[in-house]
């Protein structure tokens, strides 16, 4: 893995306060807060049962919150639908990647495409030209991070064909696609080969010297640890503790709690 890139800008790229759900009885996030600065790497870790996904899920709106504020980029999101959200360029993956199996590699590429002139019936008939262009130049793009994803030899397989590990890169790809300012990445390393998770990890360092920012929820410390400049920790759904890989990996609440010493 390369050395991570520092991050000083104190410019906040997605901020939730107070967030809380409940289901039935049970808290599954309270009184939750979290920040990420534009241009990080963030983490964010916990033990199973903690919360971790749940948040995602809040912070994307794939869930409602039941108290809470989410700024990103600025903007109020609680009320967004999920679709809107990613046309600001807040986008995320899933633990298990899911593909359309029965579509290509390239066809699940292309699909990740926003805002196309097609998508419009009447644009079908009139903008003939403009929608010709615009496929061009999306198979393109989409090409260009297969190449870079080292699934190019792939491009015209079924995705239900893939690996674990290459279902999280086509996935990954597809976020790509999207032009996104934020990712969040659920445990991108989980059921993925050693050599295979290498790659992720260096694809993801690149892409954030790109300009791309990420949230990543992830159980493997060594991965989690090497590519965060900022880790938050969940406990029992709420706020345990945040600071630098080095501080959390010193701090004796994080230990006994995430760690088990």
């Amino acid at each position: 893995m390369q050395e991570q890139q520092i991050i000083s800008t104190e410019n906040i790229l997605l901020s939730a306060q107070g967030l809380h759900k409940s289901f039935g009885g049970l808290k599954a996030v309270n009184n939750a807060k979290i920040e990420v600065k534009k241009g990080s790497i963030t983490g964010l870790i916990g033990p199973n049962g903690a919360g971790k996904t749940t948040l995602f899920n809040l912070l994307s709106n794939f869930i409602k919150s039941d108290k809470g504020e989410i700024i990103f980029d600025g903007q109020p999101i609680n009320n967004l639908p999920s679709h809107k959200i990613a046309n600001l360029g807040f986008v995320r993956t899933f633990q298990v990647a899911r593909v359309l199996s029965r579509l290509s590699v390239l066809e699940n590429m292309l699909l990740a495409s926003q805002q196309q002139t097609g998508e419009n019936f009447l644009n079908v008939w009139f903008q003939r030209k403009q929608i010709r262009k615009e496929e061009l130049e999306n198979r393109d793009k989409a090409m260009a991070i297969l190449e870079s994803v080292g699934l190019i030899k792939k491009v015209n397989d079924y995705a239900g064909g893939l690996s674990g590990g290459q279902r999280k890169l086509l996935e990954m790809g597809r976020a790509l696609m999207t032009n996104p300012q934020l990712i969040l990445l659920d445990e991108p390393a989980a059921g993925v080969n050693p050599t295979l998770i290498g790659e992720i990890c260096e694809h993801i360092l690149n892409w954030n010297k790109q300009g791309i920012t990420f949230l990543i929820i992830e159980h493997n410390m060594d991965v989690i640890m090497s590519l965060s400049h900022h880790v938050w920790v969940l406990a029992e759904g709420t706020n345990l503790a945040d600071g630098t890989p080095e501080q959390i990996q010193s701090n004796s609440q994080v230990l006994e709690a995430y760690l088990g010493e």
